[in-house]
């Protein structure tokens, strides 16, 4: 598995994460939700979030899809949107 170099968050990126990290335990909001604030569009939010160097401060698992469908969690691996899946139970959020 390659290891991804490290780089600073972009601009739009700290934006996003700053939006997230007021997401309080309990509750999502969705990548649409955030791209609107944001005047740009889910696909961007998700990208942004894949790539959150903050987490769990920056609570990128409480991000779900419009429809309810969890959507992608740290590069959309099957084990990983698991975890997600478990963090949301955790926290009340999902049954």
């Amino acid at each position: 598995m390659k290891k991804q170099k490290t780089r600073e968050p972009t601009h739009f990126e700290l934006s996003v994460y700053k939006i997230t990290s007021k997401i309080p335990k309990g509750k999502t909001m969705t990548y649409g939700e955030i791209a609107k604030k944001l005047k740009t569009s889910p696909r961007a939010v998700g990208q942004a979030l894949k790539r959150n160097p903050f987490a769990p401060r920056v609570p990128c698992h409480r991000v779900i899809m419009s429809d309810g469908g969890l959507g992608g969690f740290s590069g959309n691996i099957k084990k990983n949107i698991e975890i997600k899946r478990r963090l949301l139970i955790k926290e009340g959020t999902i049954k």
